[in-house]
């Protein structure tokens, strides 16, 4: 295997701390110092297919943001489809699927200057087919960085956990990066949760406050995301959604909930709500009363006359055929990724990675591991 091209491991403690935003950072940190830099995710569980081929979503990510060299399928050696866990289980094949991802890295790192690694959940995630994200770290002889969620007590108990496990494949853990820290908390949260890390002996990398922005789906991903049927707004998809709001009620009182950021839920029939909505964004009238979107339920799509108002505001109208709190459910627990075209998101994320984490730290204990 290649070892003398230097490389970074970024793992997480759980689920959605940000490991793909500090990822994306990082590296245009580090194109802004290297001239070649590489990437590669080992396991992803979720993927497109492109060409025939599975291809983790955060590889196209990297790949179309910073136009990477290299094959996708070298940066996504394995991808988990339906039923490849209970395949594996029947009949293992750990020495193959080890052998893929040093193959792959080898392509990936060959003329690189760094390679940034990405793993996909905490430390144990993948242990069910042998390749935990402690296991494939160490597969690839890779200094770790922990990706963490804000606040004191949880992420300090939560990196400990994690630690132990690269710990017992005998990874360094070169350090964390706390994620997501919320503005108002910011001050008092640094510098305790640095002093906490330090009595543990951990490396506190950076502290990364909340951006509302990165958190915030647009109509353009919800769309993709649930699959709805678009009917109107096409040109204003990039409305950001701060909050949802399900329109169940008289229409006078849905009234006092709409405003900037909203996503109103209702059923299609529901015109005297939707009407209600509507008045808020009809020209002329500031916009301080307009939602960023719509999404009718039930597949119910409203009387003629009510389009034909809806298909003149500058509002993405989207249809689905569940119920509304189906689908009011369904849109509260999406995982918001960022998609290559975000590039406000993209900005955003870069400028938080350069400002927030000490990237000439993580160089320097690169070169000491």
């Amino acid at each position: 295997m290649n070892d003398n091209v230097k490389k970074i491991f970024v793992g997480a403690t759980r689920q959605n701390d940000g490991k793909t935003i500090v990822s994306l950072g990082l590296l245009r940190a580090l194109l802004n110092r290297f001239g070649k830099v590489g990437y590669i995710k080992p396991v992803g569980q979720q993927f497109h297919v492109i060409d025939g081929e599975e291809i983790d979503k955060d590889v196209v990510l990297m790949s179309a943001v910073y136009k990477l060299e290299g094959k996708l399928k070298d940066m996504s050696p394995i991808a988990v489809p339906k039923g490849f866990t209970e395949s594996y289980i029947m009949n293992p094949n750990k020495g193959q699927l080890e052998q893929n991802v040093i193959d792959s890295y080898n392509r990936v790192a060959d003329g690189k200057d760094i390679v940034v690694i990405e793993g996909t959940g905490h430390a144990g995630v993948g242990s069910v087919f042998d390749m935990s994200n402690a296991e494939v770290a160490r597969i690839l002889n890779a200094p770790v960085i922990l990706v963490s969620c804000g606040g004191i007590g949880k992420p300090i108990d939560e990196i400990m956990m994690n630690k132990a496990m690269f710990d017992a494949k005998g990874v360094r853990v070169l350090g964390v990066v706390i994620n997501k820290v919320l503005s108002d908390k910011y001050n008092k949260i640094d510098p305790v949760v640095r002093k906490g890390l330090a009595n543990q002996n951990i490396e506190v990398l950076g502290v990364v406050p909340h951006n509302e922005i990165l958190s915030s789906p647009t109509m353009q991903e919800l769309l993709e995301d649930t699959k709805a049927t678009l009917l109107s707004g096409e040109e204003d998809l990039d409305n950001t959604i701060n909050r949802i709001v399900v329109g169940a009620m008289p229409p006078h009182e849905v009234l006092d909930y709409l405003g900037p950021g909203t996503l109103l839920i209702t059923p299609g029939n529901r015109e005297d709500i939707i009407l209600a909505a509507m008045s808020g964004c009809l020209p002329g009238v500031t916009k301080t009363f307009c939602i960023s979107g719509l999404v009718l339920t039930c597949g119910i799509t409203p009387h003629k006359n009510v389009m034909h108002l809806i298909k003149e505001l500058p509002i993405p109208v989207l249809l689905l055929k569940e119920d509304t709190f189906a689908v009011a459910s369904r849109i509260d627990n999406l995982i918001v990724k960022i998609r290559p075209t975000a590039t406000r998101k993209i900005q955003a994320i870069e400028a938080l990675v350069e400002k927030y984490v000490d990237v000439g730290k993580i160089l320097d204990l690169i070169k000491k591991s």
